[in-house]
């Protein structure tokens, strides 16, 4: 696969997900603390998001860092926007911005 062609790919996760979260591991099976303490902050809002296992899938792993320039994973989109990896995941759950910005999140999809 052409580098362009796992950009693309990752751009369009982002933007068909509301809440998209790409780490190590499953929601099911976190394979990092970090992934781990993004999953419980996010079910502890009660916060329906996809993910992506980039163990799984080395090309995004390799890639979503200069996409997103953020170097480290897990990653958090909400409604396309990088919000950053689980220290600042944890930090806004800690001091509710994580629950007010999870409740703008549109479910609605574009035709």
């Amino acid at each position: 696969m052409k580098v362009s062609d796992i950009e693309e790919q990752i751009r369009t996760q982002i933007s068909d997900n509301p809440v998209i979260l790409f780490m190590k591991g499953t929601a099911a099976d976190p394979e990092c603390g970090f992934s781990r303490a993004a999953v419980n902050a996010l079910n502890q809002i009660g916060q329906a998001f996809a993910y992506v296992n980039v163990l799984a899938a080395p090309q995004i792993r390799e890639k979503l860092p200069s996409v997103s320039s953020w170097p480290t994973f897990p990653q958090l989109f909400v409604n396309g926007e990088l919000v950053g990896g689980a220290d600042i995941i944890l930090a806004m759950q800690a001091d509710g911005s994580l629950a007010q910005l999870l409740a703008t999140v549109s479910t609605r999809r574009e035709p």
